[in-house]
């Protein structure tokens, strides 16, 4: 049982850090991009093509997936994004990010071959090490590391109430000499790093496999959804309550029950509290 609950936490914080993305994403767009979860794919992928078909270390390969993934959430901005959001305020950019997800997984997919392969070791430990199993814990270890970064971010650095500042109002922003585009740039450079340092330091838990985008994008919308968007504990907690409702079922009844308790956990939470556990009511002028 103490295996199953570490392995529930360890996947719970790979939501988690999922929902984080999805966060610092949407706080200077008002954007849920369907890629969110790709980022974390790309991560690991790549993470594993560094170190087992070129050979390079694992530091040299954890910042070359960081780099991978800041580079394709830039992209995701640019190609997905930008020119959506300067023609319209309507969700359209949900076809833009599901399209740009969708090729990004099936070139990958003919680049990477669609086999699971597993993911090389990061330190010297026997796969007997049990609950103690680095698989689990180097994922945790991330999560917390990202979330104590953001806090820290958002609270003591400038660009982190700029962040804030384009949050709050975006036009009241602008008027005041912020450079909203840059910022909602940026944004999407950070979550990627993130997501790419996510999915790297998950991929002994998922191995590198091309078709984990679409999963960890619904999964950590959901703990996003369940925590309170765009409040960086909920999706902590929404990240951890899922994984380990997620690990209890499998356990007690069958893997086929996963989706079920989700999109049930998710259903419990909206209808009692609609703006999920840690979200705040907004108030529409009317």
């Amino acid at each position: 049982m103490l295996t199953v609950l570490v392995s529930g936490l360890a996947i719970g914080a790979l939501y988690a850090a999922t929902g984080l993305a999805y966060n610092i994403m949407f706080s200077t767009s008002k954007v849920l991009s369907v890629t969110t979860g790709h980022i974390c794919m790309l991560g690991g992928v790549f993470g594993a093509y560094f170190m087992l078909d070129l050979g390079l270390p694992a530091p040299v390969a954890l910042v070359g997936a960081v780099l991978v993934g800041a580079a394709f959430g830039l992209l995701t901005e640019v190609i997905a994004i930008r020119r959506v959001l300067a023609r319209s305020d309507e969700h359209l950019w949900l076809l833009s990010t599901l399209a740009l997800a969708t090729m990004v997984q099936q070139a990958v997919g003919l680049w990477w071959g669609t086999e699971p392969r597993p993911f090389p070791r990061l330190a010297d430990q026997d796969f007997t090490a049990g609950v103690l199993d680095q698989k689990y814990w180097l994922p945790i270890a991330a999560v917390v590391a990202m979330a104590l970064g953001l806090e820290f971010f958002y609270r003591r650095t400038m660009y982190g109430k700029v962040f804030q500042a384009v949050s709050e109002d975006a036009f009241a922003a602008r008027a005041r000499g912020i450079a909203t585009d840059r910022t909602r740039a940026l944004s999407f450079a950070i979550a990627g790093a993130l997501g790419g340092l996510a999915g790297f330091a998950a991929g002994q838990l998922t191995f590198a496999f091309f078709a984990l985008g679409l999963t960890l994008t619904l999964y950590g919308f959901i703990a996003l959804a369940v925590g309170g968007l765009g409040s960086n504990v909920g999706a902590l907690v929404g990240g951890v309550a899922l994984g380990l409702f997620q690990t209890l079922a499998t356990y007690l009844f069958g893997g086929e029950y996963q989706q079920t308790i989700a999109v049930g956990l998710l259903m419990v939470v909206l209808l009692v509290k609609p703006e999920g556990l840690f979200g705040s009511k907004k108030v529409r002028p009317v």
